[in-house]
């Protein structure tokens, strides 16, 4: 298959790269505080989005059991710890940075993000996991013309779209759905969440003649306010699907490599 360079930017932050966070982030665990801090700190440790480094002691006393077992992790080395509230054990739930890691957030302490029940941002819910500071995300209306094919069956063409435009990820171009044909498209129960658009409020697999594709496209229904002009429209997967832009053919963009930091610390 031919490789196309992306016509989208890239990311920018190297790995270990640490920042301050200049919001209040607290995180809470069955109801109850486990730390609240206007001091963490971000590090990337992949150029996609950062994590958050909590000081260790903005976090309630003894919350954290030191399992004994050192990790080394792409920012430096890191002590695995246990989260303990009462009854409640969740082991590997964090790491404490350890003395060869960077400066700024040796003595701090970073979480697995599902550890936490939920993340605050200032008094804002976080979702997935932080939204980074050097991602941007506009929602803008568009006059040029979108058609969608897959095996040479058209699943969409429509006048216009709201294209979003997200830092590091293709262009997602969004339909009003009278464009669409539903002939073709069955609701699944998939249910995703970004940090910048929301939860999502429904995904369609899709049949052609010849197959039926999971879970190609999807709708926020309800969106974050940045990016409110989405709301109830349909976008597909450009990496899964021919894409016409004002009868352009666009190249499918390589898919898009989450890398999966968790697997670091287990």
């Amino acid at each position: 298959m031919t490789q196309y360079p992306p016509d989208y930017p890239g990311m920018i932050v190297p790995v270990g790269h640490v920042e301050p966070v200049p919001r209040r982030i607290r995180g809470y665990v069955a109801g109850r505080l486990v730390f609240d801090t206007v001091r963490a700190r971000y590090v990337w440790l992949w150029p996609g989005y950062p994590q958050y480094c909590v000081p260790r002691d903005d976090i309630g006393e003894g919350a954290l059991v030191d399992e004994g077992r050192s990790l080394t992790l792409k920012a430096g080395g890191a002590r695995r710890q246990t989260l303990q509230l009462g009854s409640l054990t969740r082991p590997g739930a964090a790491w404490e940075w350890a003395e060869d890691a960077p400066s700024g957030i040796v003595g701090h302490v970073s979480f697995r993000w599902e550890a936490i029940d939920a993340w605050f941002e200032e008094d804002e819910q976080v979702f997935v996991h932080p939204r980074s500071p050097y991602t941007r995300v506009d929602a803008l209306r568009s006059g040029r013309g979108v058609r969608v094919e897959l095996d040479g069956t058209v699943l969409a063409d429509a006048p216009n779209s709201v294209m979003v435009l997200e830092t590091g990820l293709p262009t997602r171009y969004y339909l009003d759905r009278v464009y669409l044909d539903w002939t073709r498209m069955e609701p699944t129960d998939t249910v995703t969440s970004c940090p910048y658009k929301g939860m999502t409020s429904g995904y369609w697999a899709v049949r052609t003649g010849t197959a039926t594709y999971p879970d190609l496209a999807w709708a926020y229904d309800f969106p974050t306010r940045q990016v409110s002009p989405i709301a109830g429209l349909v976008a597909f997967y450009n990496e899964k699907v021919d894409l016409y832009l004002d009868g352009r053919p666009l190249p499918r963009p390589a898919p898009v490599n989450r890398a999966i930091w968790e697997k670091e610390q287990r």
